[in-house]
């Protein structure tokens, strides 16, 4: 499983660790780069759906009528996961009508194969309070054809009984296929709202492919909102990563695979990241194929996007504003990309008055010395005085 370290480059290590300040002379090779297109990895034409066709059962069973109750103090665990169990081998919905349910997240729910869990939109999964470094909710474990829509899921953050560890999640993606999270609300877990990535053995490792995430809103994590390990085929729509702050990254998505595994082919599109303490989003290398288009990044105290030698990157279409550093930063290694098209205004906060007109143009792009065969261009950013 993944583990991110606190070595890596974060809004809360920008000055101590590496200076990125408009001041400083490691970041200007900007926008009149004039390179030819940059060559990206070929991939499958439109292989990204908002909603995508699964596989699940036909039945469908009430959490209510395997004993849980929702009422916020009785622990629901063993019901949900009874209810689960009861589908047939064909898979099948298990619905969780109005109420706060407390959830063992040290005994999370584990979905099987072609099945959905189905929240009211006035149904809440809590955690109660443990003291554990590591914890999940629900666990999309090395299966296939899955579905979770609707309702809340909260953390234990403001009454989580230890003090160490980082790994407290939400949702957990790991080694399956064909998996769709919408309208969903995750907050207030001690590590992560979601997580999606491989499952590694001695032996073996099997990527998650094909998991879109739709119209989800995680929020007030203490790590990330959502972080990523080794995974193919990963799209992300109209969701929202805010107000991630407590233990470093603190972004808002982090791609974060390095030795892990590879990450392949991943589509950000029209989502909204604001408020977090580190950057909106990070990349590390080990990847291939991301694309980030028409998204907005907003009051992140990082970058609203930061490459930390990540490669083939298509960064088209976004809007950057009021970000604490640049709205774009390519760092180390970073090569074969292209930033273009983009609205990059009034960023650097932490250095320039946002509400002063013009700044040198890197203010809101910032390119590392030791990047290369980069395509930087055609955006638009704050105007000069």
């Amino acid at each position: 499983m993944m583990k991110l370290h606190d070595t890596q480059f974060s809004a809360k290590s920008a000055t101590a660790k590496r200076t990125f300040s408009p001041k400083k002379s490691l970041m200007i090779a900007i926008a009149s780069l004039g390179l030819s297109a940059v060559a990206l990895p070929a991939a499958a034409a439109n292989w990204w759906n908002a909603t995508p066709s699964l596989s699940i059962g036909s039945t469908t069973i009430n959490v209510k009528n395997k004993g849980a109750r929702g009422n916020g103090s009785h622990d629901d665990t063993a019901a949900i996961q009874a209810a689960v169990n009861a589908l047939p081998s064909s898979g099948g919905t298990v619905y969780i009508p109005a109420g706060r349910y407390m959830v063992n997240a040290l005994k999370p729910i584990q979905m099987r194969s072609h099945t959905r869990l189905k929240l009211d939109p006035s149904a809440e999964l809590v955690v109660i309070p443990n003291s554990a470094i590591r914890y999940w909710v629900v666990k999309v474990w090395n299966v296939n054809n899955v579905e979770i829509v609707g309702g809340k899921m909260t953390g234990d953050r403001y009454s989580h009984r230890g003090r160490s560890g980082e790994w407290g999640y939400g949702i957990n993606v790991s080694g399956s296929k064909h998996v769709l999270v919408r309208q969903v609300q995750l907050s207030n877990f001690w590590g992560d709202g979601l997580f999606v990535g491989a499952i590694t053995t001695s032996r073996s490792q099997v990527l998650s492919d094909y998991v879109t995430l739709n119209g989800v809103t995680s929020s007030n994590n203490r790590r990330q909102g959502l972080s990523m390990g080794p995974a193919n085929h990963v799209y992300i729509v109209n969701s929202t990563f805010k107000n991630t702050k407590g233990t470093l990254p603190e972004a808002g998505i982090d791609i974060e695979p390095q030795k892990e595994g590879p990450v392949r082919t991943v589509r950000l599109e029209k989502n909204t990241f604001s408020g977090n303490n580190g950057n909106g989003i990070e990349l590390h290398d080990n990847i291939s194929d991301i694309t980030i288009i028409n998204n907005t990044l907003s009051g992140n105290r990082g970058f609203g996007a930061l490459s930390i030698s990540a490669p083939y990157l298509n960064i088209t279409g976004n809007y950057a504003t009021r970000n604490g550093l640049a709205g774009v930063g390519l760092s180390g290694i970073t090569h074969s990309s292209s930033v273009r098209g983009n609205k990059l205004q009034f960023n650097s906060t932490r250095y320039i008055s946002p509400t002063r007109a013009g700044g040198d143009s890197n203010r809101d792009i910032q390119v590392g010395a030791k990047t290369y065969s980069n395509s930087v261009g055609g955006n638009t950013l704050t105007p000069r005085k």
